[in-house]
C-alpha cells in the first residue's frame, strides 16, 4: 500500500460554513472509498526527500512501501563547492506517480510521529543545534555537551549540515574534531572543506592556516574545493599575496583551477603587484570567455591605471559592458580615479553622469575621486559643486575629505570657500576637527593670496591648538614672505624649521630659490645665506651665478653635479629659477650655459620641433627668463639655417600655452607677444590656435634678411628695462601656486619668476653662439613676469 498525505479536494459548499473554515484531508485506500472530514494541515514524511534548506515542503509526495527511513545521499566534494553544501542535492519529484492515497488526521498520534520523522523537521533541528554550538563556550566539554543529543554514531550527513550552518569558526573546529572521533568518514576532506568555509565566512585566516597544517599532519589530501575556499578567504581578508601563494601550490597536490578560480586570481595578482600575470590571465579570460565578476574588472581597470595605460582601463570598461556585466559603484569609483590620474576631467564628468543615470548612489570614494580629479584640473566650479552635492545629500565627511576640499581650494585660490569649510570643521565633533593638514591648507590659501597677516594669525591658532608647524606650512610662509619682500621673516622661518629639527627637502630649497628671484640685490645676500644653510651645494651654485669672475665651465660642472643630486620632480623648477637669477643679474652667458645643460640632461625636452610644413618652438613649460633665452637661441638657429642655405618651411610657430594664473592677469603668451612686437618679429597670435604665434616663411626670411646678425638680437631680452621689485607693492604682486609645494599629496614644485633685468652697455657671446648687444626697448611690470606654476609644468 502507498501512503499519501495531501490537502483534500474542495468540499461542497454546504460543508464550509464560512470562508475561514479549516482545511480538510481525505484518507483513502484501494479497499475503501470512505470519505471522512477531519480538520488538518499539510505533513511530510521523513523518508521522502533529503534535507534541503531551500526546498519547501511539497503539497504531495510519494513514499516507498517500506517504513524504514532511507539514509541521506553521501555527500561528495563536488557538492561542497562555493555554494551551499546542499545546493546540488536533487530535488524531490514534484509529481510522483501514485494510485492510492491515505488521508491522515494531523491531530492523531500517527501524524505526529510522521511529522517528527520529516526531512524539514530534521534539518530545522540540526540548524538549531548549530546555533547552540555557535553560542556555547569554546571548550571541548561545552561542545560535547551540546552534541550529546546526536548519540554516539551520528550520520555523516548530520555532521555536514551542522558544520555548514555554523557561524563560529573557533567552535566549528572543535565540532569537526568531535565528529572525527565518532564517525568513520569515507572522505575526511569533505568535513574539513565545510569547516574551512566556516573559517572563510568568519574571515579567520589564521584559523584557516592552522586547519591546513592539521590536514597536512594527518595526511588528508586537499582537493579543488579546499584551494578555492582558501583563495576566496584570502581575497576576503585582503591578503592577495596569500591567494597567489595558495594558487601556485595547487599543482603540487594534483589540483587544477577552474574558470572561477582563475578569475579570482586576476584580482589577486593585480592587487599583489604582479601586473604582468594579472593581464596575462585577463587576456586568457577574454579568449576563453571566462565569467568575470565586477570586482575582477575593477582590479584590471586599476592595474591599467597604475601602469599608466588609461586607454586600456577605458577599453576594459567597454568590454565589461559589452559582455553584459553591469557596472557597480566599485567599478565607477575605480574608473573615476583612473581618469582623474590621467588628467581627463571631461571623461570624469561623463562617467559620473552615466553612474548617476543608473541610479547608483555615490559613496565617499566617489566624491574623493571627483574632488581629486577636479582639483587637479583646476575645475573650480565642478569641485565646489561636488561639495554642495555632499551637503545636500547629508553625507558626513571625515577629516580626510575635508582636508581634500581645503587643499583643492588652496590650489584654485578659493580663499573664501576655504575659510568657510575650515569654520565648519571647527564646529564638528572631535573626529572631524581641523588637524595639521587642515591648518596647512588654509595657511597655504592665505599665502597664495598674499594675505600675510591672516596666515600669521592662523599660525598662532595652530600653535594654540597644539600643532607644530610642519615643512609644508613653513614652505608656504616663506613663499608668502618672499612675495611681500619680508626678507627677515624668511630668515626667521628657516630658523624655526631648523629649531624644530625638520630637514629642508628639495621643495623647501626650491621655494627659497624662487624667493631669491624676487629679492632686491641689497637683500639677496640674506636669501643666499638661507639657501646655503638649507642646501650647501645649491647655495654655492647660486653664489657663482650672481658673482663676477666665475668661468662658465665651472658653472656648468657645478650645475651638472647639482642636477644629479636633486630629485627629478624639482629639476625643471630649479633650472627655471637659476636661469632667471642669471638674467636678473646680467649673467647672460651663464643663462645660456644652464639652458644648454638642461637640454642635454633632458630637463627641458622637445623645445624645438621640425616637420616638412612647420618649425616650432615650445616654451609653455618654461619660466619667463628661460622662455626668452630659448626664443633667442631659436631665432639664432633660424638665422644660421638661412646663412647655410637651408630652406625654411611654410610656417614657423611659437607655442606659449594660453592659460592665465589665478593670481595674475598676465600669462607667458601676453609677455612674449609684447616682446615679439617690440623687436618687430613678424609673429602674430593665431586666431584658430590659442597659445600659438605663427608667421610665414616669406615674412620670416624678409625679417631675418633685413637685419644684420647683431641687429636681429639688438633688442634681446637681456636689455629690457623693468621696474625694480621694491617699487612694486605686495598687493599688486601676483601669488605663486604654492599649494603644490605644501600639499602632502603632491610632489610638484612650483616656480614663479620675477625677472629684474638691469641695463647693460656691454655685449657678450654665449656658448650657443648668440650675441647680446645693449639696447633699451620697453618696460614691463612685475605682474607681467610673475607667472603661475601651471605655465611651468
Amino acid at each position: 500500500m502507498t501512503f499519501h498525505i495531501s490537502p483534500a479536494a474542495p468540499l461542497p459548499s454546504h460543508v464550509h460554513s464560512s470562508p475561514s473554515s479549516p482545511h480538510f484531508f481525505q484518507v483513502s485506500s484501494p479497499c475503501s472509498r470512505r470519505r471522512s472530514l477531519f480538520p488538518c494541515h499539510p505533513i511530510s514524511l521523513p523518508f521522502l526527500s533529503p534535507p534541503h534548506p531551500h526546498v519547501s515542503p511539497k503539497a504531495s509526495v510519494q513514499a516507498p512501501t517500506t517504513r524504514q527511513t532511507s539514509p541521506l545521499p553521501s555527500p561528495d566534494s563536488s557538492s561542497l563547492d562555493d555554494g551551499d553544501a546542499r545546493s546540488r542535492l536533487p530535488p524531490p519529484n514534484p509529481n510522483p506517480p501514485f494510485k492510492n492515497s491515505i488521508w491522515v488526521n494531523p491531530n492523531s498520534p500517527r501524524a505526529s510521529r510522521l511529522r517528527q520523522r520529516s526531512s524539514d523537521s530534521r534539518y530545522a533541528r540540526l540548524a538549531r543545534l548549530a546555533a547552540s554550538l555557535d553560542s556555547s563556550d569554546p571548550t571541548e566539554p561545552a561542545v560535547s555537551g551540546v552534541l550529546a543529543s546526536l548519540g554516539d554514531a551520528p550520520p555523516e550527513q548530520d555532521a555536514v549540515i551542522i558544520l555548514n550552518s555554523m557561524e563560529n569558526s573557533q567552535n566549528a573546529v572543535l565540532v569537526l574534531r568531535w565528529f572525527r572521533s565518532r564517525i568513520k568518514l569515507e572522505k575526511e576532506v569533505i568535513l574539513y572543506n565545510v569547516t574551512l568555509k566556516v573559517l572563510r565566512k568568519c574571515k579567520d585566516w589564521n584559523g584557516l592556516e592552522a586547519l591546513w597544517e592539521e590536514m597536512m599532519e594527518k595526511g588528508i589530501k586537499p582537493d579543488n574545493v579546499t584551494f578555492s575556499t582558501a583563495i576566496s578567504c584570502a581575497r576576503l581578508c585582503n591578503l592577495p599575496a596569500k591567494a597567489v601563494e595558495w594558487f601556485e601550490k595547487m599543482p603540487e597536490f594534483g589540483c587544477h583551477p577552474d574558470d572561477i578560480t582563475y578569475s579570482a586570481m586576476i584580482d589577486a595578482y593585480g592587487r599583489s603587484g604582479n601586473v604582468e600575470m594579472a593581464l596575462e590571465l585577463y587576456d586568457r579570460a577574454r579568449n576563453e570567455k571566462w565569467r568575470l565578476d565586477p570586482v575582477t574588472f575593477a582590479t584590471v581597470i586599476r592595474v591599467y591605471s597604475v601602469s599608466g595605460n588609461f586607454d586600456g582601463a577605458l577599453n576594459v570598461y567597454e568590454e565589461m559592458k559589452a559582455l553584459g556585466v553591469k557596472p557597480n559603484v566599485v567599478i565607477y569609483n575605480t574608473l573615476l580615479d583612473s581618469m582623474g590620474r590621467a588628467g581627463r576631467p571631461w571623461q570624469v564628468k561623463t562617467i559620473y553622469r552615466e553612474m548617476s543615470s543608473r541610479g547608483l548612489v555615490p559613496t565617499r570614494a566617489t566624491y574623493s575621486a571627483l574632488l581629486r580629479a577636479y582639483s587637479k584640473a583646476r575645475y573650480a566650479e565642478d569641485a565646489l559643486g561636488v561639495y554642495k552635492q555632499m551637503n545636500e545629500r547629508g553625507m558626513e565627511l571625515n577629516v580626510i575629505l575635508y582636508n581634500m576640499l581645503l587643499s583643492m581650494c588652496a590650489d584654485i585660490g578659493s580663499v573664501d570657500e576655504a575659510v568657510e569649510i575650515f569654520r565648519k570643521m571647527k564646529e564638528l565633533p572631535d573626529g572631524c576637527r581641523p588637524d595639521i593638514w587642515s591648518y596647512s591648507s588654509l595657511i597655504t590659501a592665505y599665502c597664495c593670496s598674499g594675505k600675510v597677516s591672516e596666515a600669521e594669525g592662523l599660525l598662532d591658532d595652530m600653535l594654540e591648538a597644539g600643532f607644530q608647524p610642519n615643512i609644508f606650512v613653513l614652505t608656504s610662509l616663506i613663499q608668502c614672505y618672499g612675495k611681500a619682500q619680508m626678507t627677515d621673516s624668511v630668515v626667521k622661518s628657516l630658523d624655526k624649521l631648523l629649531e624644530l629639527g625638520i630637514r629642508p627637502d628639495d621643495r623647501f630649497c626650491g621655494c627659497l630659490l624662487n624667493v631669491a628671484t624676487q629679492t632686491p640685490a641689497e637683500e639677496l645676500g640674506k636669501i643666499i645665506g638661507c639657501i646655503e644653510r638649507a642646501n650647501h651645494q645649491l647655495g654655492s651654485l647660486v653664489k657663482m651665478l650672481v658673482a663676477e669672475g666665475t668661468d662658465n665651465e665651472t658653472v656648468r660642472r657645478e650645475a651638472d653635479e647639482l642636477f644629479q643630486y636633486i630629485s627629478s620632480e624639482v629639476k625643471k623648477a630649479y633650472c627655471n629659477c637659476l636661469i632667471d637669477l642669471c638674467v636678473n643679474h646680467d649673467q647672460l652667458e651663464r643663462a645660456c650655459v644652464l639652458l644648454d645643460l638642461a637640454i642635454r640632461l633632458e630637463i627641458y625636452r622637445d623645445l624645438q620641433s621640425r616637420s616638412p610644413t612647420q618649425w616650432s618652438l615650445h616654451v609653455r613649460s618654461l619660466s619667463l627668463g628661460a622662455a626668452l633665452t630659448a626664443l633667442h637661441v631659436w631665432m639664432n638657429d633660424l638665422a644660421n639655417s638661412l646663412q647655410n642655405g637651408e630652406e625654411l618651411p611654410p610656417l614657423l610657430g611659437i607655442h606659449t600655452g594660453h592659460g592665465k594664473h589665478k593670481y595674475s592677469e598676465k600669462g607667458l603668451a601676453s609677455v612674449l607677444e609684447s616682446h615679439l612686437r617690440e623687436i618687430n618679429a613678424p609673429f602674430h597670435e593665431a586666431p584658430d590656435k590659442v597659445g600659438w604665434f605663427l608667421t610665414t616663411k616669406v615674412a620670416a626670411q624678409s625679417w631675418l634678411a633685413s637685419r644684420s646678425s647683431s641687429d636681429v638680437f639688438s633688442t634681446s631680452f637681456c636689455n629690457l628695462s623693468y621696474r625694480k621689485p621694491d617699487t612694486i607693492s605686495s598687493q599688486s604682486t601676483p601669488s605663486l601656486f604654492i599649494s603644490d609645494l605644501m600639499c602632502p599629496h603632491s610632489l610638484a614644485l612650483t616656480s614663479c619668476v620675477s625677472s629684474v633685468l638691469p641695463a647693460t652697455t656691454s655685449s657678450s657671446t654665449c656658448p650657443l653662439g648668440l650675441t647680446f648687444v645693449s639696447a633699451f626697448s620697453f618696460s614691463l611690470s612685475l605682474n607681467d613676469l610673475l607667472l603661475g606654476a601651471d605655465k611651468f609644468f
